[in-house]
């Protein structure tokens, strides 16, 4: 009997199917189209987090030992911001938006009218497992759509949670949440979904591309990259170091995509700018950080493991001018600063993703633009500097998802911004509006009458109608004048 009841518990293709038949059945009965069922959603989400912030800060504490602090605001806090933005501009952005015509259709007018795109697939990461689920769902069911969450089984404890409050609070006719890992994800890649958006690595980022590409299915890819922090001098270096500092270890230990990875400054500024890190960081997390309370863990064994691989490399070690303490039993690594890391080195030639922070030293700031383009695109990109050409050079040479002056990763909670990434990094964009435009199609439409009814784009063709039809697309006032008159040549 137990055998039958873990064999009926398997999620495979043919209940991935399943999952997608009864929710396009919900899509196309216009369920999820009406204005209504999405403001009662995303008040339903809004109850939810009010109603749970206990149970979801102990779940993410569970997970990643994250602090309360950052629970509250970078996950729920921020999801809430984002419920509360939809519900207000969500009418409005579901409006047609007026278009321009030509003297091409005259007498016309057009609109572009944002549909629902259907069925949509959201993968999600184990690093805000919260933030990073729920964000992009906003703006599905905003835009109109049906919903299935695939969280990440690395925040295992968050992914449970989720999959309960979800089917107690939501239409679960329209959203769902599956769990588990990689057979799972796979029977849901199998389906023919709508669009499909991943949080998460290149690696796995390919095989969703590559599942998607079988059903001309579009995908969001929220990927990541080694996010690199430019420090010129002459500015203030102790606010600079406390908002990397806030940007690094102060966003779940380094384990965040639009984490600094590594920071390029001059020769001989760079000891100036490691006495200031020492100086914050043992006045942030104390003399002995791993029992520090406002640090979280490493996510698990393996990620540890890979962590003491790019630290204990033989070129590298000797590189640690502050932290490098480790405990094992409680998946923590301190903060760990490493001054003149060799650019061939494994640091160097992967995203870091955990509390290691290399900087690299170069003769002049103007050098770091060619040192982060000889790489691959960053999902983020920061500098700190007063220099007003610097600056612009700044945001002219540098090609990344996102930049920051004189801050690090504050862009993601400005919904006005678009969040997303380029080459590398990622495609496709999100947060406020953009969430919504990124789960919708942006459908043409035109209307005419009968009457205005010209002979010009029926045969018989003469050289005339030629002339004439030219001016028109043209779009010029005294072309036309001159095809009526017989003056252009056709």
């Amino acid at each position: 009997m137990a055998s039958e009841v873990e064999k009926k518990a398997v999620f495979d293709i043919d209940s991935a199917k399943e999952v997608v038949q009864e929710l396009r059945a919900s899509f196309v009965a216009g369920k999820t189209k009406d204005y209504e069922w999405r403001r009662t959603q995303l008040k339903a989400m809004l109850k939810m987090m009010d109603e749970n912030e206990p149970q979801i800060v102990a779940a993410l504490r569970d997970d990643l030992s994250k602090p309360e602090l950052e629970s509250s605001i970078y996950e729920i806090a921020m999801l809430k911001n984002s419920c509360k933005l939809a519900l207000k501009k969500m009418k409005h952005w579901m409006m047609p938006e007026k278009a321009k015509t030509s003297l091409a259709t005259f007498p016309s007018s057009a609109e572009i009218v944002s549909e629902p795109l259907g069925v949509v697939l959201v993968i999600s990461a184990w690093n805000y497992p919260l933030l990073l689920s729920l964000d992009p769902v906003i703006g599905a069911i905003a835009a109109g759509n049906a919903i299935v969450l695939k969280p990440s089984e690395i925040s295992p404890a968050t992914a449970s949670l989720l999959a309960k409050l979800v089917a107690n609070y939501m239409d679960s006719s329209c959203i769902k949440v599956v769990e588990g890992a990689v057979p799972e994800t796979t029977a849901l890649l199998e389906q023919k979904w709508d669009k499909i958006m991943y949080t998460g690595n290149g690696r796995i980022g390919r095989i969703v591309m590559a599942a998607a590409a079988k059903h001309l299915t579009p995908v969001v890819l929220e990927l990541g990259g080694k996010c690199p922090v430019i420090v010129d001098s002459g500015i203030n270096l102790q606010v600079a170091t406390r908002r990397i500092i806030a940007g690094k270890w102060g966003c779940n230990n380094g384990q965040a995509c639009i984490s600094p990875d590594y920071i390029i400054t001059t020769k001989d500024y760079a000891v100036e700018l490691v006495d200031s890190f020492k100086c914050e960081l043992e006045r942030f997390y104390g003399k002995n950080p791993l029992e520090s309370k406002d640090l979280s863990r490493v996510v698990n064994s393996n990620h540890f493991a890979r962590l003491l691989k790019l630290l204990d490399e033989d070129k590298v070690s000797s590189k640690i001018v502050y932290g490098g303490e480790r405990d094992k039993s409680n998946l923590k690594i301190a903060p760990t600063i490493l001054l003149d890391v060799p650019q061939d080195s494994l640091i160097m030639n992967e995203e870091i993703f955990g509390p290691l922070l290399p900087i690299i030293t170069i003769d002049k700031v103007e050098d770091s633009f060619d040192l982060i383009n000889s790489g691959t695109k960053p999902l983020a990109a920061y500098m700190f500097t007063n220099n007003k050409k610097l600056k612009e050079k700044f945001v002219e040479k540098v090609s990344a998802g996102g930049l920051v002056i004189n801050d690090t990763t504050v862009h993601l909670a400005e919904p006005t911004l678009p969040f997303g990434g380029v080459g590398d990094s990622g495609m496709g964009a999100y947060h406020g509006k953009f969430s919504f435009d990124t789960f919708s199609h942006k459908k043409a439409v035109l209307y005419r009458s009968f009457a205005g009814d010209a002979p010009l784009r029926y045969p018989p063709y003469t050289n005339g109608k030629l002339r004439l039809l030219k001016a028109l697309l043209g779009g010029s006032i005294l072309g036309i004048i001159r095809a009526l008159m017989g003056w252009s040549k056709a």
